[in-house]
């Protein structure tokens, strides 16, 4: 498969214009809520999905650490869209928003609606800066 010469944040922006999910609407306000949080996050596909990443300078790492990742959509269920914080379990999360406690560390947010979006946007947020604070630079 050819490389895409299209920029990441085009990439996201074909991929959003070509899904094909009930709750597309609340994948695009999701969007919206996580680029919103800080300049310092930035899109890309990955994953097979739209995902966001740390876009700063960092100390080096092991990239199987994935410590530039911050969240990846999965839209494999139809009813929700569950939001993977892929090191989730670093984060100090004092609005409660993440669930699951897997060994790999990881952690999801799960939304059901445009309603679920905005009531928990703050939350969202505070998660996403929280996340940042916690980054080597």
């Amino acid at each position: 498969m050819a490389k895409s010469k299209l920029s990441p944040e085009a990439q996201v922006a074909e991929y959003l214009a070509q899904l094909d999910h009930p709750l597309k609407n609340v994948v695009e306000a999701l969007r919206k809520v996580v680029l919103a949080a800080s300049p310092e996050i930035a899109e890309q596909v990955k994953w097979k999905s739209a995902a966001f990443y740390y876009n700063g300078e960092m100390k080096t790492f092991d990239a199987k650490e994935y410590k530039r990742d911050i969240v990846v959509f999965n839209l494999n269920k139809q009813e929700y869209v569950l939001l993977v914080f892929p090191t989730g379990a670093a984060i100090n999360d004092t609005a409660g928003l993440l669930e699951g406690n897997y060994p790999d560390g990881r952690r999801m947010a799960k939304f059901s609606s445009i309603g679920e979006v905005k009531e928990k946007e703050k939350d969202l947020q505070s998660v996403l800066q929280a996340w940042l604070r916690q980054v080597e630079k």
